[in-house]
């Protein structure tokens, strides 16, 4: 099983540019030996085959422990974030700054409903 106990785990992020200079003003960012970064900046040009593979990537990579993605964005690649089942790196989808969160669309939200017998 992953676990998140290590040094240097990151936070990565997929949002809209104001909510990841958000987060790089608050030293979220990252860039590894390899130019890798921990952030996908999503803006009119990015398409969801872009969205899909830094998601992708940021799942199967070990230094990652928490995927923030806002969800709007997450709405755009549901059925890849509704597959996401492991733990680590745990995954939450947060407000952008154009729409607010629903808690309906929350695809780990209603999983954890569901397994609580509240739906």
């Amino acid at each position: 099983m992953a676990r998140i106990d290590q040094e240097g785990s990151l936070v990565a992020v997929i949002a809209d540019e104001d909510t990841i200079t958000g987060f790089l003003l608050a030293g979220v960012g990252d860039v590894d030996i390899r130019k890798r970064s921990n952030f996908l900046v999503v803006d009119s040009k990015t398409t969801v085959r872009t969205i899909e593979a830094a998601f992708k990537d940021f799942t199967s990579r070990e230094d990652v422990a928490i995927i923030l993605i806002s969800q709007p964005i997450a709405n755009m690649i549901r059925h890849v974030v509704a597959n996401h089942d492991k733990p680590v790196p745990a995954l939450l989808e947060i407000p952008s700054k154009d729409s607010p969160y629903d808690p309906n669309q929350d695809s780990l939200l209603t999983r954890v409903k569901h397994l609580l017998g509240l739906v």
